[in-house]
Protein backbone atom coordinates (compact mmCIF):
# COMPACT_ATOMS: atom_id res chain seq x y z
CA UNK A 1 0.00 0.00 0.00
CA UNK A 2 1.08 3.44 -0.56
CA UNK A 3 0.27 5.93 1.65
CA UNK A 4 -0.88 9.62 0.38
CA UNK A 5 -2.02 12.47 2.37
CA UNK A 6 -4.61 15.09 0.41
CA UNK A 7 -4.70 18.39 2.22
CA UNK A 8 -7.97 20.50 1.71
CA UNK A 9 -7.42 24.18 0.97
CA UNK A 10 -8.89 24.80 4.27
CA UNK A 11 -6.05 23.07 5.81
CA UNK A 12 -8.07 19.43 6.54
CA UNK A 13 -5.90 16.68 6.20
CA UNK A 14 -6.54 12.99 4.91
CA UNK A 15 -4.74 10.55 4.82
CA UNK A 16 -5.61 7.42 3.09
CA UNK A 17 -3.93 4.16 1.96
CA UNK A 18 -3.75 3.12 -2.34
CA UNK A 19 -2.64 0.28 -4.01
CA UNK A 20 0.25 0.27 -6.35
CA UNK A 21 -0.93 1.08 -9.98
CA UNK A 22 -3.54 3.43 -9.06
CA UNK A 23 -3.82 6.80 -9.36
CA UNK A 24 -3.63 9.76 -7.11
CA UNK A 25 -7.27 10.79 -8.24
CA UNK A 26 -8.97 7.23 -7.92
CA UNK A 27 -7.85 6.70 -4.23
CA UNK A 28 -8.96 9.75 -3.60
CA UNK A 29 -12.38 8.72 -5.27
CA UNK A 30 -12.53 5.43 -3.46
CA UNK A 31 -11.72 6.76 -0.27
CA UNK A 32 -14.30 10.16 -0.56
CA UNK A 33 -11.36 12.41 -0.29
CA UNK A 34 -13.39 15.93 -0.52
CA UNK A 35 -12.25 18.46 -3.48
CA UNK A 36 -11.45 16.23 -6.38
CA UNK A 37 -14.37 15.92 -8.57
CA UNK A 38 -13.07 13.82 -11.46
CA UNK A 39 -15.75 14.58 -13.97
CA UNK A 40 -13.91 12.80 -16.71
CA UNK A 41 -13.05 9.80 -14.95
CA UNK A 42 -9.04 9.78 -15.10
CA UNK A 43 -9.42 10.36 -19.23
CA UNK A 44 -7.31 13.91 -18.85
CA UNK A 45 -10.00 15.35 -20.39
CA UNK A 46 -11.10 17.61 -18.03
CA UNK A 47 -9.22 19.84 -15.17
CA UNK A 48 -11.23 18.22 -12.07
CA UNK A 49 -8.90 16.43 -10.71
CA UNK A 50 -5.95 19.36 -10.08
CA UNK A 51 -3.87 19.08 -7.13
CA UNK A 52 -0.30 20.63 -6.35
CA UNK A 53 2.50 18.51 -5.54
CA UNK A 54 4.14 18.97 -2.20
CA UNK A 55 7.55 20.63 -3.23
CA UNK A 56 9.25 17.23 -1.61
CA UNK A 57 7.71 15.01 -4.29
CA UNK A 58 7.80 17.33 -7.54
CA UNK A 59 10.94 15.16 -8.68
CA UNK A 60 9.32 11.93 -7.42
CA UNK A 61 6.03 12.51 -9.39
CA UNK A 62 7.73 13.65 -12.52
CA UNK A 63 6.71 16.48 -15.31
CA UNK A 64 3.45 16.58 -16.46
CA UNK A 65 3.23 15.31 -20.15
CA UNK A 66 2.53 17.61 -23.24
CA UNK A 67 -1.34 16.46 -23.27
CA UNK A 68 -1.82 17.15 -19.16
CA UNK A 69 -0.12 20.49 -19.44
CA UNK A 70 -2.93 21.23 -22.08
CA UNK A 71 -5.63 20.17 -19.54
CA UNK A 72 -3.95 22.21 -16.99
CA UNK A 73 -4.95 25.25 -19.13
CA UNK A 74 -8.50 24.87 -18.26
CA UNK A 75 -7.42 24.62 -13.90
CA UNK A 76 -7.99 27.30 -11.40
CA UNK A 77 -5.32 28.65 -10.22
CA UNK A 78 -2.76 26.91 -12.15
CA UNK A 79 1.07 26.67 -10.27
CA UNK A 80 4.20 25.68 -10.78
CA UNK A 81 3.45 22.84 -8.92
CA UNK A 82 0.22 21.57 -10.38
CA UNK A 83 -0.35 18.16 -11.84
CA UNK A 84 -4.01 16.75 -12.89
CA UNK A 85 -3.93 13.55 -9.90
CA UNK A 86 -5.00 11.31 -12.72
CA UNK A 87 -1.91 11.50 -14.31
CA UNK A 88 0.16 10.56 -11.52
CA UNK A 89 0.29 6.85 -11.03
CA UNK A 90 1.25 5.05 -7.42
CA UNK A 91 3.95 3.17 -6.92
CA UNK A 92 6.20 2.63 -3.84
CA UNK A 93 8.65 5.69 -3.84
CA UNK A 94 5.44 7.33 -3.87
CA UNK A 95 5.07 5.66 -0.27
CA UNK A 96 4.23 9.44 2.10
CA UNK A 97 3.01 11.80 -0.91
CA UNK A 98 1.47 14.92 0.28
CA UNK A 99 -0.85 16.86 -2.04
CA UNK A 100 -2.92 20.29 -1.60
CA UNK A 101 -5.98 20.37 -3.08
CA UNK A 102 -7.22 23.91 -4.78
CA UNK A 103 -10.03 26.33 -3.64
CA UNK A 104 -12.25 25.07 -7.12
CA UNK A 105 -12.10 22.69 -9.15
CA UNK A 106 -13.05 23.93 -12.81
Amino acid sequence: MVKITYIENSGKVHTVEGEPGQTVMETAIRNAVPGIVAECGGACSCATCHVYVDEAWKEKTGNPSPMEEDMLDFAFDVRPASRLSCQIRLKPELDGLVVRIPEHQN
